[in-house]
This record gives C-alpha cells, structure tokens and sequence, in this order.
C-alpha cells in the first residue's frame, strides 16, 4: 500500500449515493484508460469504499450492493476510478507537478545527447533550465513518457538535443572479469561478449547515450579503472582498443 501522502481520491456519485477510494495518481490513470497490470494493493491506501475518505465515513452496504452489486472493496475501487473523476488538491497538483518535472528531466538527461558537442550528455540542470526558458508545462496528470516528445520539440529551439543510443565495447582483466561482467551486461543489450583464453571479458553493451558517464563509472567501480573501453561505430566492428 502507498501512504496517504502520495494518494489521491477518486469520487464516484451514482444512485444518490458517493463512494471515495484512495489511490497512487500514476495508477488511478492506467486504471482509467485500461492499461494497469499490477498490483492493486500495493496502489492503494486504503483496502476500503468511502463515503468521505477525508473523514473516514463509509457508505452503506445496500449502496455497495445496489450501485456494484458487490461490498468487496478490491471489486469496486477500479470501478470508482473508472466511472468516477481523480479528485486532487491544488498542493497535490503542485507536488505532483514538480514530481513529474523531475522524472522528465531525469528521463531526457538518460537518454538524449547533444549532437553539437560529440554526442555528449546533457547535465540535467541544462534541461531543466531549458525547459523552463522555453515555457514548457509538465502536466501532473499525464505518464512521463508520453510527455517526452512534446518536451523535446519545446527544447530543440532552445538547446540541440536529439535521442541517441551508443555502444561500447570492453575489455575487463581476467582478475575483475567474474563481477564486472555481470555490472556491465545489466547496463544495456548486450550485443556481444567473449571470454577470453586468459580469463579476460569483451563484452560489447548498447543503451542510451545520456547515461555514459554512469557507465563508465561501473566499469571503473568494478574493474579498479583497469578496464578498456572503445565506443563502437559500427555494431559489425566490436572490437576494443
């Protein structure tokens, strides 16, 4: 279960009656659209129907039973919050707001490069700055994801910036081989590895671009900055130095 912090209401009036329920924002939407596969205890605060959720007061069985045909609560949360509308206070909407912000700007940094400086990453401050000189509202009530694309056509004018992937090949010594292998193919897509007769591994991993900095500080963390490393140009030529 999430805490009450983080929840927020779905309210339902149907048969003169209200039902209330307590739910995390980013699950109440996939349930809305049909798209939630998880687990709806661990979404909601409560394992219970309300009347008024602020105050604790529960509806009467018979309007369970007349509006849901059922009292079990698990039955009749995802129909408040499909039928119902999200309830949310202007301090949720701004906690929500800046929350979304910041997994957005997470989200890019990871992902997107500057084309201008050698594909280098992009801090996050620059985005988040970039972002705010070109205006761009986070909407609280919409997934990041499908905020990505609006939020890179708001940064192009203001900063270059596109979404790249890199791969990079490394060789790590036959000593930090064992561990190091297993840091570095959870990277990314491993797109080659090889053992080595000395007990060295070349493994070659693809992920977003952004993240390279991270990257090779795992390498360095777990092979004693020992290991070698080379960015691939061409997936065909996975060799390192």
């Amino acid at each position: 279960m999430i805490s009450l912090d983080e929840a927020v209401t779905a309210r339902l009036e149907s048969h003169g009656a209200r039902f209330e329920v307590l739910v995390d924002p980013d699950a109440a939407l996939s349930i809305k659209r049909d798209e939630f596969d998880g687990d709806l205890e661990e979404v909601i605060a409560a394992e219970d129907v309300f009347e008024d959720a602020s105050r604790g007061d529960r509806p009467a069985e018979n309007d369970l039973e007349k509006v849901f045909e059922t009292t079990d609560p698990l039955e009749i949360i995802p129909a408040v919050i499909k039928e119902g509308e999200i309830q949310i206070t202007a301090e949720q909407r701004r906690e929500m707001q800046a929350q979304k912000r910041k997994q957005l700007i997470d989200t890019i940094a990871r992902n997107a490069v500057n084309p201008q400086m050698d594909n280098a990453p992009h801090p996050p401050e620059r985005i988040d700055n970039a972002l705010e000189e070109a205006g761009f509202t986070v909407d609280p009530m919409e997934p990041v994801q499908t905020q990505v694309d609006d939020a890179l056509d708001a940064l192009r004018p203001v900063i270059p910036i596109r979404f790249e992937e890199v791969t990079i090949a490394v060789q790590v010594p036959a000593e930090y081989a064992g561990s190091a292998q297993a840091k570095i193919r959870q990277f990314g897509d491993l797109e080659r590895e090889e053992w080595q007769p000395d007990g060295s591994w070349i493994g070659a991993v693809t992920f977003p671009a952004g993240m390279q900095n991270d990257f090779y500080e795992v390498v360095n963390e777990h092979s004693s900055g020992e290991a070698e490393t080379q960015i691939v140009k061409d997936k065909d030529d996975l060799r390192t130095r």
